[in-house]
């Protein structure tokens, strides 16, 4: 008999970026867009926020998880993808959600870039003024 691998599927999002994310059972290994992580972000800070909801309900090497990304930059990706492999954790696992919600990875950032203002060159910033 074959042994029953249970997935969990997730979205996470952040800025402009999405990430789908599936766990399953497995060693640890990281896999996005077809690429491992060390190779997909080449900053350690990035994928330390990847693996952070990992090491905080101490599952480090207990899930494997294939992700595909689209949209933003590599900060807001790995937002994305940290927040995707959190809500994945908690419909794997609820007792978890605690941990996750304390350590404020279940909240999606609702930070986003700010639209341009017509009659100014972007957001916040004004043509020269002139009295004369």
């Amino acid at each position: 008999m074959a042994k029953q691998v249970h997935e969990y599927s997730a979205t996470g999002r952040r800025k402009t970026s999405v990430a789908r994310v599936r766990i399953a059972q497995g060693d640890g290994k990281v896999k996005i867009n077809g690429r491992d992580i060390s190779d997909f972000f080449k900053l350690d800070t990035l994928r330390n926020a990847v693996t952070l909801p990992f090491r905080v309900t101490a599952t480090d090497s207990k899930y494997d998880v294939v992700a595909l990304v689209s949209g933003g930059g590599p900060s807001g990706q790995s937002g994305a993808l940290r927040h995707g492999i959190s809500r994945a954790l908690v419909l794997s696992d609820i007792n978890l959600k605690p941990a996750l919600k304390a350590a404020g990875l279940l909240t999606r950032d609702p930070r986003m870039k700010e639209r341009k203002k017509s009659g100014q060159p972007g957001a916040r910033k004004r043509f020269q003024f002139s009295k004369r």
